[in-house]
């Protein structure tokens, strides 16, 4: 019988049009060329398009269903039974871009994987690291109809992905688990469904990026089910915190004589040594610089911000009538 137009878009062979349209959707999003670089994901797009230009079409689908894949190059002038006035499939021009265009018409398809912006309003639906605990999303499908070049889909589910300023400085892999309802292939019935969403973090992302999953959310019959979005937040860090260029902000106490007559401190680093600084004085808006010991930039990862020391100076709370005197002599006016 050759391919196996229904296993490749993974849908029953008593499939519905839109059912159609649904798989060839999830499944020409994931593995087109632009977005997926994987080795085989380009045939698999092309595999993805002819099946579907197949079963799309009744009068193909019915030639399929009978005789296969070789039925319908019999229908070119081959071997087997009579296909005139139903045509064949011109396998050696098949041009699966062609498809892909047709099917989503001038609209982008894509959503933009990483983006650097606000938070948004993120949604209440529940996410939870896989080694941790389980929640369910909530509120996440709808019912939408219309397929094609402008299928409607629900709203964007949002979450906060929490990072540590380590998992920064390194890059990690974060996978997430989720519930959501899937369709049952041939009927208009859902069944809940757990799936582990990998995330790669890149070194240097900042508070903010976005990673979205397309059409990860609820499935129900008619409607183009929501993008999954996670948003990077940075977890408070005992040491450091970060800002917009990714500079690491570190603030060190001083005592007044520290600050006044000079010392020399230890500064810790995100990756553990400590570093020592000699000052001959210190205000409270001085700043030691450290170059090159912050967070990677995001768009050149093998290049790192910097490291600021800011002061806080420690006044005494109490001080002797005979210490105020000999201050008022010591110090300038």
């Amino acid at each position: 019988m050759g391919k196996d137009y229904y296993k490749i878009l993974g849908v029953d062979r008593s499939c519905t049009e839109a059912e159609l349209k649904k798989a060839y959707r999830k499944l020409a999003l994931k593995y087109h060329p632009d977005k997926n670089q994987d080795d085989g994901a380009s045939e698999k797009f092309k595999e993805i398009g002819e099946a579907y230009e197949i079963l799309k079409d009744p009068d193909k689908r019915k030639i399929y269903d009978q005789y296969g894949e070789e039925g319908l190059k019999g229908g070119m002038g081959g071997r087997g039974a009579d296909f005139s006035g139903y045509g064949g499939f011109n396998f050696s021009s098949f041009d699966p871009h062609e498809t892909f265009k047709q099917f989503f018409g001038d609209n982008d398809p894509f959503r933009e994987f990483e983006s650097f912006g606000g938070f948004g309003g993120p949604g209440r639906s529940g996410f939870s690291n896989f080694m941790g605990g389980a929640n369910n999303f909530s509120n996440m499908g709808g019912h939408h109809s219309g397929f094609g070049g402008s299928p409607k889909k629900d709203p964007s589910v949002e979450h906060f992905l929490n990072v540590t300023l380590e998992e920064i400085l390194q890059g990690t892999t974060k996978k997430m688990k989720i519930t959501r309802e899937v369709l049952v292939p041939g009927t208009n019935s859902t069944r809940t469904e757990p799936k582990v969403l990998e995330i790669t973090v890149k070194k240097g992302w900042k508070e903010g990026t976005k990673i979205t999953f397309p059409n990860e959310g609820n499935q129900t019959t008619g409607n183009t089910p929501a993008d999954i979005v996670f948003i990077i937040k940075d977890k408070e860090h005992a040491i450091f915190t970060r800002d917009r260029d990714n500079n690491l902000l570190y603030r060190h106490k001083l005592t007044l004589k520290q600050a006044l007559l000079g010392c020399t401190i230890s500064v810790p680093s995100l990756e553990g040594p400590h570093y020592d600084i000699e000052l001959k004085q210190a205000s409270p808006s001085s700043k030691r610089l450290l170059k090159g010991y912050g967070l990677p930039k995001p768009k050149k990862p093998r290049e790192r911000a910097d490291l600021i020391v800011e002061f806080d100076i420690e006044f005494p709370k109490n001080l002797s009538d005979d210490t105020k005197q000999q201050l008022q002599h010591i110090l300038p006016e």
